[in-house]
Order: structure tokens, then C-alpha cells, then sequence
């Protein structure tokens, strides 16, 4: 990807294995990585954690080191991808941040309660290079300082308009009125509601005309 040189990528994994093919995966898209293997070391890179680091745990950490992208697991002994999740969107410093949970296990409150929280995406395990790809966007979005689509916001949206008609309607009708449709339809559209008023209005006055008369 363009300028994909720069991208910076934290991996939190505690398997080994899981661990370097994530980072082989992103590496193979010309993507920076610094892997860790817990959420707390995830927290010392970002300088987010509260208790005072060592000099040991200071080592190889860079401070203030930009970030574009934070995939983790979401099963980690300690500290969960979930909690640490939490942490990062209660930073004022890197809530923004697109971040990404994996897990071996298809669970689908699991998957819920994530994008809940703000998590970008959920990828099952094994990752394959596809996912890599698919992960480009979120990365490019949080560069250009673009927000990206937001599943919990959708997923609320809907809900509402399933659930209440007359939201239905007005939130159609307004994207009739906003969107780029091509006259004809704006017509048509402006065509019915005359054609319903003129109904409504002639029932009126026959109602009225009868109980007069």
C-alpha cells in the first residue's frame, strides 16, 4: 500500500507462535511492527501503565513512538485483549487508534461486547495474509485522520428503524430530499405527498359538507 513504509503496527499476543506469524503477515505488507506478548507490556510501550517501570522494562520501548494500528488477542493471561481494549479507548492519547481483536473462538456477545467498546474489527484465528489486507483500511483511515465505519453505530441505526416506522420514514424521506437522486424521483416523490394532501383535504370537506347538510 502507498506510504504503507511508515505504518507503524503494535501485535499483542501471548503464543510464541501466533506472535511471529501475525508479525510475518505485516511485514509481508511492508508494515512496521513491534510485538509484545502481554497487555501490560502493551500498556509500557504506550507509556499507559500505572505502576512505575523498571529500567529492565523500559528496555526496547520507545517513548511516544507512534502507533498506527493495535491488533491483540483477545485470551491472554493477566490482562485480556478486552480489558486492554478498555484501557486504550479511555486514553485521551490513543483512543483513536483503530484497534483490532483476534481469537480462535467465534463468540458471537465476545464479538459484540468488542465493537461495543470501539474495537475496529474481530478476526478468528489462524490470521491469514486477507485479513492483513483487510486491516489496510483502518490503517490508512487513522492516518489521513479519517473516522471509519463504526459497526455498533450501524448496528444501533438499524435497530431504531426496524423498531419505529415514522424514524423509518423521516430518515428516508431526508435522504431522498440530501441525496444526488435524479429528478425524477425527486418528482415523483414531490408528486405523492401532493396527491396524499389533496386526498386528506377532500375528506375533510366532505365530512364537513355532510354534517352541515
Amino acid at each position: 500500500m502507498e506510504g504503507s513504509k511508515d505504518v507503524h503496527v503494535l501485535a499483542v499476543d501471548d503464543s510464541f507462535v501466533d506472535r511471529k506469524v501475525i508479525e510475518r503477515l505485516l511485514k509481508i505488507s511492508s508494515c512496521k511492527v513491534t510485538a509484545v506478548d502481554s497487555g501490560t507490556r502493551a500498556l509500557q510501550f504506550l507509556g499507559l501503565d500505572e505502576q512505575r517501570r523498571t529500567s529492565d522494562s523500559d528496555e526496547g520501548f520507545v517513548q511516544g513512538l507512534k502507533v498506527d494500528l493495535i491488533i491483540t488477542d483477545y485470551c491472554m493471561p493477566g490482562m485480556t485483549g478486552y480489558e486492554l481494549l478498555k484501557k486504550i479507548k479511555e486514553s485521551s492519547t490513543f483512543r483513536e487508534i483503530p484497534v483490532v481483536i483476534m481469537s480462535s473462538e467465534n463468540i458471537l456477545p465476545r464479538i459484540d461486547r468488542c465493537l461495543e467498546e470501539g474495537a475496529e474489527d474481530f478476526i478468528v484465528k489462524p490470521v491469514k495474509l486477507s485479513d492483513v489486507k483487510r486491516l489496510k483500511g483502518y490503517m490508512n483511515n487513522n492516518r489521513d485522520g479519517k473516522v471509519g465505519i463504526n459497526k455498533r453505530k450501524v448496528s444501533n441505526i438499524a435497530h431504531v428503524s426496524s423498531s419505529s416506522p415514522f424514524i423509518l420514514s423521516s430518515l428516508s424521506l431526508s435522504s431522498i430530499l440530501s441525496s444526488s437522486s435524479p429528478p425524477s424521483i425527486l418528482f415523483m416523490t414531490v408528486i405523492y405527498f401532493v396527491v396524499i394532501i389533496t386526498i386528506m383535504a377532500h375528506l375533510s370537506f366532505t365530512i364537513i359538507f355532510t354534517r352541515n347538510y
